[in-house]
């Protein structure tokens, strides 16, 4: 857990880039709220490499504890940008006028491994073997209204699945979800498959598939302030090339993928994750880079967002109640 107060600065540059910016030059500080997660790799790929100093920017990266205290940072004005996930906090301050995306996170993209839907032995042996065998049983999403959610009702959408037939199980953490599979207690459960993967291995699940197979999403988003937009164009181009840049070297390394689409890793994205582990699990040792790379999601190279999917969240959470008309 990293509360709103805990601020870790970027590391010292990885690469040496004396050649490219002065000491004496005037360094211009920008603050990007975030959370210590694999899916903001790109940013931290961009800081540790000193993409961001070579654009003249003195970046300062806020820790906070969910995407939705990301979104209410920037829109108070205690960060200039966020790079966080969509939720209706988000889409909500968008709407306003208070912020606005200007580059991709990560996404779910068509045949790379990411979000699973497992079943647990029990709702396995009830038949739970096809993504439109979710009619009649009970699904373990994190939260009402999450990324999860939005997915399991995309699900249910393309497989023509009637939803007042699903019974969604909100469990609030993603260690919660992995043991409701475990004991039986839900029959089936989307999460990422750095989570999924133990739980098949151990033979306590059983895979329906990924998500990517069905559908495409739009993770989240780095987000600007109308403030910056307004007084700090210059910074934010340069912030843009940066993380642009972080992207590139992410895509480049992570995710790998063979013929048969299944993850794969050499040298290079062993490298791009034990970069981004400092920054996601400061705390642990060499097994951090591990999970980096399992956990890996793609990013459009060009950091482009998926317009189309952004639509069908906003109509999703309208229809919901949890966006403003």
């Amino acid at each position: 857990r990293y509360g709103a107060a805990m601020i870790f600065r970027v590391l010292a540059p990885f690469l040496v880039i004396a050649s490219l910016v002065s000491p004496a030059a005037a360094q211009e500080r920008v603050v990007i709220g975030t959370q210590r997660l694999a899916d903001n790799g790109a940013l931290f790929l961009a800081a540790a490499a000193g993409y961001f100093k070579a654009e003249g920017i003195d970046l300062a990266m806020t820790a906070y504890e969910n995407d939705r205290m990301v979104a209410e940072a920037l829109a108070s004005g205690a960060t200039d940008f966020a790079l966080t996930g969509f939720t209706p906090a988000a889409f909500n301050f968008a709407g306003k006028g208070t912020i606005k995306a200007i580059a991709a996170r990560t996404r779910e993209k068509r045949y790379y491994e990411g979000t699973e839907l497992v079943v647990s032995n029990v709702g396995f042996s009830k038949g739970l073997q096809k993504y439109e065998d979710i009619s009649g049983k009970t699904v373990a999403i994190d939260a009402l209204g999450s990324i999860s959610h939005y997915q399991l009702e995309q699900i249910a959408r393309v497989k023509k699945v009637d939803m007042n037939r699903v019974t969604v199980k909100p469990m609030q953490t993603l260690d919660a979800i992995v043991r409701a599979i475990a004991t039986n207690e839900v029959d089936a459960a989307i999460m990422p498959a750095s989570y999924a993967r133990d739980l098949l291995a151990s033979n306590q699940a059983k895979l329906v598939g990924w998500y990517s197979e069905l559908d495409e999403i739009q993770f989240g988003a780095l987000f600007a302030s109308s403030k910056m937009l307004a007084t700090r164009r210059a910074a934010i181009e340069k912030v843009l090339r940066a993380y642009r840049r972080g992207v590139a070297d992410y895509t480049e390394a992570l995710p790998r993928k063979d013929r048969n689409s299944k993850r794969t890793a050499d040298i290079k994205s062993h490298e791009a994750a034990t970069t981004i582990a400092r920054y996601v699990y400061p705390d642990r040792g060499t097994s951090a880079a591990v999970a980096v790379e399992a956990s890996a999601y793609f990013i459009d190279p060009q950091a482009q967002l998926d317009v189309a999917d952004i639509d069908r969240q906003i109509a999703w959470h309208k229809a919901q109640g949890r966006v403003d008309k």
